[in-house]
């Protein structure tokens, strides 16, 4: 399982801490340094479920600098996958990929319900 955070994210540390104490083994991806690429971003999105502006971090200093609630409904979801492959700080985190599912950001229940007993 990999996991996809940004160590300062006070949530990426919560999430974090949920999976070390339920034991659940995971790799650790730093997001800033390893940026998430536009196949794994595509593949995440499919598998995720979820409509592609929930990978966006809406509440993001740098989604707010470049007006992007404005600017994405008129984007591509290329154009979109494009966007977020340039910079980690545009992924909402943390994620977590899993063998046939997507975890976006940290909801404990959600967490609990796919990976307990992983």
């Amino acid at each position: 399982m990999l996991f996809v955070q940004y160590p300062k994210c006070t949530t990426c540390q919560k999430a974090k801490k949920w999976l070390d104490t339920h034991e659940i083994t995971y790799e650790d991806r730093h997001m800033k340094e390893k940026n998430p690429t536009y196949e794994e971003l595509k593949t995440w999105h499919a598998s995720s479920g979820l409509p592609l502006k929930r990978f966006f971090n809406t509440s993001g200093m740098l989604y707010k600098e470049k007006g992007l609630k404005d600017l994405l409904p008129a984007m591509s979801e290329d154009e979109q996958y494009r966007l977020l492959a340039t910079d980690g700080m545009l992924v909402k985190r943390p994620i977590v990929v899993g063998d046939g599912f997507v975890l976006v950001g940290f909801k404990e229940k959600e967490w609990e319900e796919k990976l307990a007993g992983k």
